[in-house]
Order: structure tokens, then C-alpha cells, then sequence
């Protein structure tokens, strides 16, 4: 049986691109790219009470981000999509062992993700130019889209070694198989 091609998109909220963000053209567009050749996309969208309220204009999706009709919505409260959510079990149920993972925010929500999602044994491959974040006070956006880009490259997970590619690079892959 043929693996899907997954994809799990972090954070692209309204709210969220109030602070402004690397490359939003850019990364959205690679991320639209990604979902349309995708067989299943999971968007992760961060709520909270006194802000990003499910419902509000802010907790919504960015307008110009592909959502497919069959697209699956899960809510997270805390930077790792995993916590206390229904992620795993939704990946679960849909047999998904290995996604490819993009959004916002590189340096918490996207970096959480990847962390316990490599922990609890998922095989993760990071669209390394698919996922954005904002200038910090110790390094701007792209130094640390490029050092998370170079950390996941070099984690080590033994029984499931994540990959780092270009959205081209992963949309090549899937088109192959």
C-alpha cells in the first residue's frame, strides 16, 4: 500500500501574521503548493481566550491559504500542536505515520511540533522553505529559519530521521511515486 502524502500546516492565522512574518507571499504560496498535491491536510490553528478566539476574524486562516474541502482542523492551546489535542489520535485513525510539517511559527509552534512529533515516533520531513516566523530580539527571521532548518537537519532519531527538503524537492518525490 501506497504511503498518503500528509501535511500538517502550524499556525497560519490571522492573528498569528499581526506580528509581522518572514516571506508570507512566499511561504504561503509553497504551503498552497503542498496542500494541493497533498492527500490529507491537517491545519493546526492556536486559540486562546483573551485572543485568537475560535470564530473571531483573528482565529481564522490567512484568506489566501488553499484549504481543500476534506482538510481536517485541529485546535491546540500550547506551542506543540500534540498537547492535549486531537492530533495523534486523528493521525491515528487516518494511519499516518509520516507527514511533512510547514506553518508559523518556526522558533515555538513548528520547532514544539517537530520535537514531540519525532519523539512519539513520527517520520517528519520539514518543508524547509514553507515555515516563517518573526524577527526576534537575539536574531532576525531568516537567521532562524535557517538554524531550525539546520537543527532538524541534524537531529538524531535513530528508527525515524526526520528530512529537511524544499517544497519542490518534496513535491518532485511525491509526483515519482
Amino acid at each position: 500500500m501506497q504511503s498518503r502524502r500528509a501535511v500538517i500546516v502550524v499556525d497560519m492565522q490571522n492573528g498569528v501574521f499581526t506580528t509581522p512574518r518572514s516571506d508570507r507571499e512566499g511561504c504561503t504560496a509553497r504551503i498552497n503548493a503542498l496542500t494541493q498535491a497533498a492527500d490529507m491536510v491537517i491545519f493546526i490553528q492556536h486559540t486562546a481566550e483573551d485572543e485568537l478566539r475560535e470564530g473571531s476574524d483573528d482565529f481564522a486562516l490567512l484568506p489566501e491559504l488553499n484549504q481543500p474541502a476534506d482538510a481536517f482542523y485541529v485546535t491546540k492551546t500550547a506551542c506543540d500542536a500534540f498537547y492535549r489535542t486531537s492530533l495523534e489520535a486523528l493521525l491515528h485513525e487516518q494511519n499516518i505515520r509520516d507527514f511533512v510539517l510547514c506553518g508559523c511559527a518556526t522558533d515555538y509552534c513548528v520547532d514544539a511540533t517537530f520535537k514531540n512529533g519525532v519523539s512519539r515516533g513520527y517520520r517528519i520531513t520539514v518543508a524547509e522553505d514553507a515555515h516563517t516566523t518573526a524577527n526576534r530580539a537575539a536574531a532576525p527571521a531568516d537567521v532562524l529559519i535557517r538554524h531550525y532548518n539546520d537543527v532538524w537537519r541534524s537531529f538524531i532519531a535513530p528508527a525515524n530521521p526526520p528530512q529537511v527538503l524544499p517544497v519542490s524537492q518534496i513535491l518532485a518525490a511525491w509526483q515519482a511515486n
